[in-house]
């Protein structure tokens, strides 16, 4: 079996932030869409999943609220642009036969943990998502794809125990007891006042788990100033090494055949692809194969006229030319309830285009 797991809200996240602001004509957000349906097909040829699961994030306090009423108090609101792409790409996803999987009280990194702790010997899981949370995870049957955008462009980094050795000195279940010391500031995680990354990971490379560290916190060889900083934010310490450890109990189907994909609805999933004006999506995912019967054929009145004067031109204008040896000799032009076919032997269209479009 070979599990692919996304962290849907991580990739959207990355996809909006790292694609300018792109909308189609009626003013639909789409760069999120666009941007993470691009990542998922390069997932999805790189991992060769026969399983899929998109995890995302329920807009409602989790058991880690409960636990701390400052548990990510600092983030920003998602923008309003990228709001309105989320339950969107949730229905395209669905309409293509992929599982959206959600839990109100739990995050999408549980959903993640929870999936990924249900392989079995010769079983692979790859879990897809820009953050870095999700290391402690790896394992033998477990890698994390690490997503990070260079030059406009996202890539993966694959972290397999090795990598983590390599990039950290620790074993992945360690990557937990290094944030429990130095803290998280983007989940609000407080950690040990006055410990950074560099000396959190001596210590852990040092004495292994946060719990070794307290359990000799008078006979270690550390400085005192050190030491100080250690008792002092002790039960911060261990606060954060439990909000910041990712579950693997969430209440969630973990019947690995409920995410084989199913038979997508080709009909519905390209007139949404359609309506987002993603039609290289819809070949992309081969998705062009749906029923005649699915294809909407919509007739649309045709008026001959002679000028762009008489049409009444809106705050957008979108026209087709038809061109004959590097001339225009005619053009479409959709005014909403009729096509406009213009054709004229000494035609004016650039002039009179130039015309209008100076024009406030």
């Amino acid at each position: 079996m070979r599990l692919l797991v996304i962290d849907g809200n991580s990739i959207i996240n990355r996809a909006f932030y790292g694609i300018k602001l792109l909308s189609t004509k009626d003013g639909k957000y789409t760069n999120g869409i666009y941007g993470f349906m691009n990542i998922f097909h390069k997932l999805l040829d790189d991992c060769r999943p026969d399983r899929v699961a998109i995890a995302f994030d329920v807009k409602k306090p989790t058991f880690r609220h409960e636990m701390y009423s400052e548990y990510k108090a600092g983030r920003h609101a998602m923008p309003e642009e990228l709001k309105q792409q989320m339950p969107v790409l949730k229905e395209l996803l669905t309409l293509m036969g992929y599982k959206v999987v959600e839990k109100a009280g739990w995050e999408a990194d549980d959903i993640l943990g929870t999936l990924s702790v249900q392989m079995k010997d010769g079983d692979k899981c790859f879990i897809a998502t820009g953050d870095r949370d999700s290391l402690q995870l790896v394992s033998d049957a477990t890698t994390v794809l690490l997503a990070s955008t260079k030059m406009g462009r996202t890539q993966t980094i694959p972290y397999d125990k090795a990598k983590i050795k390599e990039d950290y000195g620790v074993e992945p279940w360690q990557m937990i007891e290094i944030k429990a010391l130095q803290g998280d500031s983007s989940d609000n995680i407080p950690g040990v006042a006055g410990v950074g990354p560099k000396t959190a990971g001596d210590l852990i490379q040092r004495f292994g788990t946060v719990e070794n560290i307290y359990n000799n916190i008078d006979t270690l060889d550390i400085k005192d100033k050190l030491r100080e900083k250690l008792i002092k934010s002790k039960d911060s310490a261990m606060l954060s090494h439990t909000l910041g450890t990712i579950r693997t109990d969430a209440p969630i189907d973990t019947d690995m055949n409920s995410y084989i994909p199913s038979a997508p609805d080709s009909g519905k999933a390209s007139r949404l692809l359609a309506s987002l004006e993603m039609f290289s999506m819809i070949e992309k995912f081969d998705l062009g194969k749906g029923e005649q019967s699915e294809i909407e054929t919509v007739s649309v009145p045709v008026k001959h006229l002679e000028s762009l004067s008489e049409i009444e031109v809106g705050e957008k204008i979108y026209f087709v030319p038809e061109f004959s040896d590097g001339d225009i000799i005619s053009v479409a032009i959709d005014c909403g309830e009729y096509i406009a076919v213009i054709e004229n032997s000494s035609f004016t269209f650039a002039s009179e285009l130039a015309e209008i479009l100076s024009n406030e």
